[in-house]
């Protein structure tokens, strides 16, 4: 088989290509590098750059490299922007969705993985402790964002059950670390990047919010190695192989629930830096804990997430170390 990965030159994207390729699938990437950045791949991966607006360029690409699967990254993922430029983060992620899934069809490719996110949840009622969001909470999404993963699911689902193509969508929660300094995520839009930057400007992490009906008074969020993300790729993609027609929507999570002070204390700990937090009013939106339940994956899938969050905070830190030395301590 040869797997198409769509936007493969990204964070997320060139960890999957990395553990597809490791686990014997020949890989090509399809990018626009917007976000991407072509160095992360290994030598040996053909890389297009491409819009998934361009039909015809997919097309020839599908039948160029033969491919027999896809696996859909490529999107626009920022909830805030979603907010303010709707249109953008529709065209981009549910029309590029719909274009490349006409592409697929007519290429008669027979399997798609699809990134979908924990986002499709909006602010689920699972507050207490204990309670995890399983495939069957429903879905609320408070984003633009948000709808285009879910208005992306059905259209996958759709295009499924009308062509027999075999999918599954893949719903992440919130993603972390890196497998090398080197494919560590350079942005700075989630929470550990976010306290990485504030220590590294000699400044307090911040806490939108410490009044959440939560153990510590703050919000309480399941965070995901982005290997082991990578790796239920590969199995999410070896089970559509194996089963045609199947029709999968699952949470890629670990079951444990961190809150926002732990993982800051976890930071200060491990960085070597003291910088107690601020805490600031909650930000609209938040909801107060968001866990998943991720029994189906391992029935489904046989995966299971092996990193925990020391791993990821270790494994982020060096990659931040690799792009602002001047953040080291000691």
């Amino acid at each position: 088989m040869t797997w198409l990965i769509t936007g493969g030159a990204g964070y997320i994207g060139a960890h999957v290509v990395r553990a597809m390729t490791e686990a014997g699938e020949r890989t090509v990437v399809y990018d626009d590098l917007s976000t991407g950045v072509a160095e992360r791949l290994p030598e040996d991966v053909p890389l297009v750059v491409g819009s998934t607006l361009d039909g015809e360029r997919l097309a020839r690409t599908l039948a160029d490299h033969e491919v027999t699967g896809v696996v859909h990254l490529a999107a626009k993922k920022q909830v805030g922007e979603s907010v303010d430029l709707p249109l953008h983060y529709y065209r981009q992620n549910v029309e590029g969705l719909r274009v490349l899934l006409e592409a697929v069809t007519e290429a008669g490719v027979p399997s798609f993985v699809f990134s979908s996110s924990a986002a499709v949840y909006g602010m689920p009622d699972t507050a207490l402790v204990g309670d995890l969001v399983t495939e069957q909470t429903p879905c609320a999404p408070m984003s633009p964002y948000g709808e285009t993963k879910l208005a992306g699911e059905w259209l996958v689902r759709a295009t499924g059950r009308a062509t027999g193509l075999s999918t599954a969508s893949l719903r992440y929660f919130n993603v972390a670390g890196a497998a090398s300094p080197d494919l560590a995520d350079a942005g700075v839009f989630n929470l550990i990047p976010m306290v990485f930057e504030k220590l590294t400007e000699n400044a307090p992490p911040r806490i939108f919010g410490d009044d959440y009906p939560t153990p510590d008074g703050t919000c309480v969020r399941d965070y995901i190695h982005v290997v082991d993300l990578a790796e239920a790729h590969v199995a999410a993609a070896r089970a559509l192989q194996a089963a045609p027609g199947r029709d999968l929507t699952l949470n890629i999570g670990r079951g444990e629930g961190v809150s926002v002070r732990e993982m800051i204390d976890g930071i200060n700990a491990l960085t070597g830096y003291d910088r107690p937090p601020t805490v600031t009013p909650r930000r609209p939106g938040d909801p107060a804990r968001v866990v998943a339940s991720a029994d189906r994956a391992a029935a489904e899938l046989g995966w299971k997430a092996k990193h925990d969050v020391q791993d990821m905070i270790t494994s982020a830190w060096e990659g931040w170390i690799r792009l602002h030395p001047e953040a080291a301590r000691g």
